[in-house]
């Protein structure tokens, strides 16, 4: 049997789960949310249910993965080979990495197709009505969308290819790099933008009048689901992390390490585009529309806007493709704990299967418009979107919690054995009915406020 690959460094493992943490839901969602839930205030509802939801369930995935050395497909096997009733999760929790990356790859081709128009000039001297017209017509190309998903596609495995030190942890530490520099310098450009001031007063002083008049319970609700979605828990992206490290540092510290930065990138995010939005006298509540039809109006209305209308998109590029390259890791070693393939044979049929599989969530914007799966108005990708974030995974962070706490699965006694192998933090013996009871109830509140909210 061929050896286990392991990273090179505990801050290849940090950057790599981080990196696949953060995503499209911390730099987009991120911070028209907090602007339509009141700001400051909302930041610090949502950083307690990270710490009541995210860190604890991040702990369990990260923990079934060091102790079984394998992929989601495999680990229930390896770690309760007798109970037979939980293997099924592990496919349809590869399933849900697939689905996933069928529209996530679109999206990134558009953060990819931005960058290289916004570079190109594009964005320059346009009104505000040619920016929506942008938006519609890359939309309204098939070929276009097809061809930088597929350009999504062939880099992502590309790199998983070359190997997990030499190509994806490598090139992880180069993005989430770059990333973390261009963050800094587009949040000290808006931070000093003439009006900016005030945006940093709604995003970091807190108001309760805010909250109340967005609605105290939606608020609540909405940092609840932002905290529990932001780790990307439910499918095994992070089990497979844990499944390369080793046993020097206990794994509630390291949860709340990558917790840690991926909460980081959300509110430096915040800090790129509320102050902007301020201090050109945009509405910070303008939704998913913001980054495609609002942000390219402040760029063009901005001194040297095509470089920093760059930089964004630049930026948002890489945090789109720090998903890709997380996941398809998934992908790719699910897939080999299946088959007795190479890496290389893993990634060519994965990722031919995958560009494939994407083309329809690429055609739903225009050839296959007419197709409304949930409704007048809504995509193929609307569909994907609600399966994975409405039923994959909090059903899959509901079943891991349930087998780390109970008998029925791997036992909290054999959890805590391993979570608190290492130095650092340790899972201790109080939280134990907190994680078998209140727990699961949050989770299924969440899954169920998913079809209501």
């Amino acid at each position: 049997m061929e050896e286990r690959e392991h990273l090179g460094s505990r801050l290849g493992f940090i950057l790599l789960s981080a990196g696949c943490a953060i995503g499209i839901g911390n730099v987009w969602k991120f911070p028209y949310i907090v602007g339509q839930n009141g700001g400051a205030l909302f930041i610090a509802i949502y950083l307690l249910f990270l710490i009541l939801l995210g860190i604890p369930v991040l702990c369990m995935e990260f923990s079934l993965g060091r102790a079984s050395k394998k992929s989601c497909t495999k680990m229930y096997q390896t770690l309760t080979p007798r109970k037979k009733g939980w293997f099924w999760h592990g496919k349809l929790a590869l399933a849900g990495n697939f689905l996933l990356m069928m529209f996530y790859t679109t999206v990134a081709g558009w953060m990819l197709k931005y960058f290289v128009d916004t570079a190109a000039g594009q964005f320059v001297h346009v009104t505000s009505q040619e920016v929506a017209d942008h938006f519609v017509q890359m939309n309204a190309d098939p070929a276009s969308l097809i061809l930088y998903m597929g350009i999504i596609v062939a880099l992502g495995f590309g790199i998983c290819a070359a190997g997990l030190q030499n190509g994806l942890e490598r090139m992880t530490k180069v993005i989430m790099t770059l990333l973390l520099i261009i963050m800094a310098i587009l949040a000290v450009n808006s931070v000093f933008l003439p009006g900016a001031k005030e945006g940093l007063a709604f995003y970091l002083l807190p108001d309760i009048s805010r909250v109340q008049d967005a609605g105290s319970g939606k608020v609540i609700v909405t940092a609840m689901n932002q905290a529990f979605f932001t780790l990307s828990l439910g499918m095994g992206g992070m089990a497979i992390f844990g499944s390369y490290i080793d046993k020097e540092h206990s794994l509630l510290t390291e949860s709340v390490n990558v917790a840690a930065l991926d909460t980081f990138v959300a509110i430096v995010a915040g800090m790129i585009i509320i102050p902007a939005c301020f201090a050109y006298q945009v509405e910070v509540t303008s939704g998913p529309s913001l980054i495609f039809l609002t942000l390219p109006n402040i760029f063009a209305a901005m001194p040297l806007g095509r470089l920093w209308g760059s930089l964004f998109f630049l930026f948002m590029t890489f945090a789109a493709f720090s998903t890709v390259l997380g996941v398809f890791e998934n992908i790719i070693s699910s897939v080999r704990d299946l088959f007795p393939w190479s890496r290389k044979k893993t990634c060519l049929i994965c990722g031919v299967l995958l560009f494939f599989l994407s083309i329809p969530c690429a055609l739903g914007f225009n050839i296959l418009e007419n197709v409304a799966p949930l409704g007048e108005g809504s995509t193929i990708m609307d569909l994907l979107d609600t399966i994975v974030s409405r039923i994959i995974l909090p059903l899959g962070s509901l079943l891991f919690v349930l087998y780390c706490t109970t008998r029925i699965g791997w036992g909290w006694d054999a959890f805590v054995q391993e979570a608190n192998t290492g130095n650092g933090l340790k899972v201790k013996g109080w939280m134990k009915n907190y994680c078998r009871y209140v727990l699961p109830v949050c989770i299924g509140a969440i899954f169920i406020c998913g079809f209501f909210v």
